[in-house]
């Protein structure tokens, strides 16, 4: 018995042709969607989770409303779906609070509190700046411990009910000292990922990534002056100081100004036998009046934060923190396309990680960054074509008219992207 074999290039015929009518088919029935298709689209990005029958009929009726429908109304009915918050959103937001930049990680108080904003519809750029603080009901020890927020989460709590606004300065939370609080930066999961030993640097470094969009390779710029570039940069790397120059400055120049805003910041953590606690840990601040005194116990003789002096025989005429004073160079030369506001921070310069933090969102890079990070995760792929980008440039202008509510940037990208 013989088996009959088509030629290749019938064979291909075939296979092209049959691949043809599918893709056929599937952009026949994402061209021909209709309201309620684009309904469960837009709850399916929003929520995560299909619509009920009556929601879904409810957000049918609003696109195809008797007045030319209007599909807004609707993403604001999957918006108010609980998994929103519970799901999407902390998804969206827990891989910023980790060097990882993973959304594996619990419930915290960074993820929490920027959920909350988004909540109440709160100016979005108070996430850098603002002594804000989200928990749950009868909170306790926050000071050390994420066992409260991760209850949260263990439990199911809708988020979108049980999440009240505090702040950072009240002895029932984080207990900082006036002045102290700079948004999500000092809350307890930034601090534990990012105040963590090393140089403060990191927290710098992922916050720009994070709510700018640009690591420090994309603002690396040698032509900035290097007279803030701390004692801990060798000059000469690997006895080349043609690596520091071409390289390591580019960054350092920049980067290190910034950083000074986080001199009196730490994470503290216990010690289990040989082990470091991290899970046990706080941050600390020193405040006014105070002296450091390092981790062996030895008065450094300033405010500021032993860090800020490790390593200084690396390059001993290098720069010598003596406060929380910041300055921003990048407000001239290349670094100005990130759009700073000119009227804030007097020069761009001031005092503190909430200074610091609001002269980073008052700029336009940071309205550029949420919203192309939201429509990124709504729409399931970055801008592709004219269409994409002329959408992103309107959302930008929307968030900034609308006092910069992002969840309605949420509910713009999903209308966008329910198909036609």
């Amino acid at each position: 018995m013989s088996t009959k074999i088509f030629p290749r290039s019938i064979s291909q015929k075939i296979v092209c042709t049959a691949l043809a009518l599918v893709l056929s088919a599937m952009f026949a029935g994402s061209a021909q969607a209709g309201p309620r298709e684009q309904a469960k689209r837009i709850h399916d990005r929003l929520a995560g989770v299909p619509p009920s029958a009556a929601v879904l009929t409810a957000m049918a009726a609003d696109i195809d409303g008797a007045s030319g429908g209007n599909a807004n109304d609707a993403a604001l009915k999957a918006l108010d779906n609980p998994n929103f918050y519970r799901v999407t959103l902390k998804n969206f937001i827990t891989p910023w609070t980790n060097e990882a930049q993973t959304a594996f990680e619990p419930l915290n108080d960074y993820t929490a509190t920027v959920i909350g904003i988004v909540r109440d519809d709160h100016d979005f750029r108070r996430i850098l700046y603002d002594d804000i603080l989200y928990t749950g009901p009868n909170p306790t020890n926050l000071v050390d411990s994420n066992a409260h927020y991760k209850a949260l989460e263990d439990t199911g709590a809708d988020l979108q009910a049980v999440l009240t606004e505090t702040t950072q300065t009240s002895a029932a939370t984080l207990n900082l000292p006036a002045g102290a609080a700079a948004g999500v930066m000092t809350t307890r999961a930034a601090a534990k990922a990012f105040f963590v030993d090393g140089t403060n640097r990191a927290m710098f470094r992922f916050t720009m990534l994070n709510h700018l969009c640009n690591d420090m390779e994309q603002v690396k710029d040698a032509s900035y002056s290097p007279d803030r570039v701390r004692q801990d940069v060798s000059r000469s790397p690997g006895g080349d100081s043609r690596i520091y120059m071409n390289n390591c400055v580019g960054c350092h120049n920049g980067m290190d100004p910034m950083t000074q805003a986080f001199a009196y910041y730490d994470y503290e953590y216990p010690m289990n036998g040989n082990e470091p606690d991290y899970d046990a840990g706080r941050i600390v601040y020193n405040a006014a009046g105070s002296i450091d005194i390092g981790k062996d116990g030895n008065p450094t003789g300033t405010r500021v934060q032993e860090k800020y002096h490790i390593n200084a025989n690396n390059f001993e005429h290098g720069y010598v923190t003596p406060n929380d004073g910041w300055v921003n160079y990048w407000r001239t030369g290349s670094n100005s396309a990130l759009g700073w506001e000119s009227t804030l921070n007097g020069d761009g310069s001031g005092n503190g990680a909430s200074s610091m933090g609001r002269e980073l969102a008052h700029s336009d890079a940071f309205a550029r960054c949420q919203v192309e990070k939201v429509f990124k995760a709504v729409c399931l792929r970055t801008p592709v074509d004219g269409e994409d980008h002329t959408q992103i440039n309107d959302m930008i202008a929307t968030f900034r008219g609308n006092d910069y509510k992002l969840k309605q940037v949420f509910a713009d990208s999903a209308v966008f992207c329910m198909g036609s």
